[in-house]
């Protein structure tokens, strides 16, 4: 099984995405993220139905980096309650999934 995983999260906006993303990957906890089109979100929040626009990003890395790639988003993310979620890859290219643990190994 490789040691990889989709981190999912969103943002307020595509300032917020490209600076979470940039971070992510100068600190190697990132091999790649990809920065979505803004999408409109419904959800819960304090007893209400709230409405927004948010920028969603996958962030590639590996399931032993989730720990720190978690605290990351929680550091530099501006929600109060940020959605972090984590996709294991079970399987995949190896090639790519080698160059993914390539990229996410420190220097």
């Amino acid at each position: 099984m490789p040691d990889a995983l989709f981190v999912l999260t969103t943002v307020a906006d595509r300032a917020a995405a490209t600076a979470l993303a940039q971070a992510l990957l100068e600190r190697r906890l990132a091999a790649c993220v990809n920065v979505g089109a803004p999408v409109e979100s419904l959800y819960h929040w304090r007893g209400r139905i709230e409405t927004g626009q948010e920028v969603p990003l996958t962030i590639k890395t590996r399931a032993s980096l989730y720990a720190q790639v978690e605290a990351a988003i929680r550091e530099l993310h501006g929600y109060e309650l940020p959605e972090i979620v984590a996709v294991a890859i079970t399987d995949g290219y190896g090639p790519y999934i080698g160059w993914l643990h390539d990229e996410t190994t420190a220097r």
